[in-house]
């Protein structure tokens, strides 16, 4: 399979690009540490409100063609004008399941002699975690224990019920319990971590989970 990039579910090897290069770094963790006089280690805040957030992903993609400059001109605009300064969405040909969100620039450079004209694709305000391109959807009916499976970003999911819902789950050792009305609802609290999440529904409608996943 060649490789290609698709931004918007738009293949730019069908535009007339063929990928060069991409550099898709690992974002760092906001990392917050004080030093204190007289101790031997520092104070570490990047987990104090629970969980670890991390800064914004940069990625850079090379594209290249071989043409005239008028033909490299001409799809360089059609990038530019469909994708430079716009929130997108970004999939590699090598994950087809993964997505990251980001603001794209492009720089293009012409050479003459070869014919070749790159033109270098830019994020460095990029969500820190990859998104699943296909939402997860589980539904119940009636009162059962369902199993919420996640990939490792935290995330709450939508909460849609056709009858008034109690919901039991378990973070460590504390438990929860929270009753909803018929209809659509985010509750804080019942944030899914990684791997397989128990939450038992006591009702006598349907109640529908939905979440996108993610990780790094």
């Amino acid at each position: 399979m060649r490789p290609d990039i698709l931004i918007n579910n738009i293949s730019l090897f069908q535009m007339g690009w063929l990928r060069e290069s991409i550099d898709f770094p690992t974002p760092q963790s906001q990392s917050e540490t004080v030093v204190v006089p007289g101790r031997n280690s520092p104070i570490r805040f990047t987990e104090a409100l629970g969980s670890v957030s991390f800064q914004p992903r940069a990625f850079t993609i090379v594209l290249s063609m071989l043409g005239t400059r008028n033909d490299f001109n001409n799809r360089v605009t059609e990038i530019i004008n469909q994708f430079a300064g716009r929130l997108v969405q970004v999939i590699c040909s090598e994950e087809p399941t993964l997505y990251c969100i980001g603001t794209i620039e492009a720089s293009p450079v012409y050479d003459p002699i070869s014919n070749k004209g790159q033109l270098t694709l830019s994020c460095t305000d990029g969500d820190a975690y990859r998104y699943h391109v296909d939402e997860t959807i589980v539904q119940v009916s009636g009162t059962k224990t369902v199993t919420l499976t996640n990939d490792f970003m935290p995330v709450v999911p939508t909460i849609t019920t056709t009858d008034e819902a109690t919901l039991t789950w378990r973070i460590g050792t504390d438990s929860f319990s929270k009753t909803v009305s018929a209809g659509t609802w985010e509750i804080p609290e019942l944030q899914l971590a990684y791997g397989n999440n128990s939450v038992k529904v006591t009702s006598t409608g349907t109640t529908t989970f939905r979440y996108r996943e993610g990780r790094l």
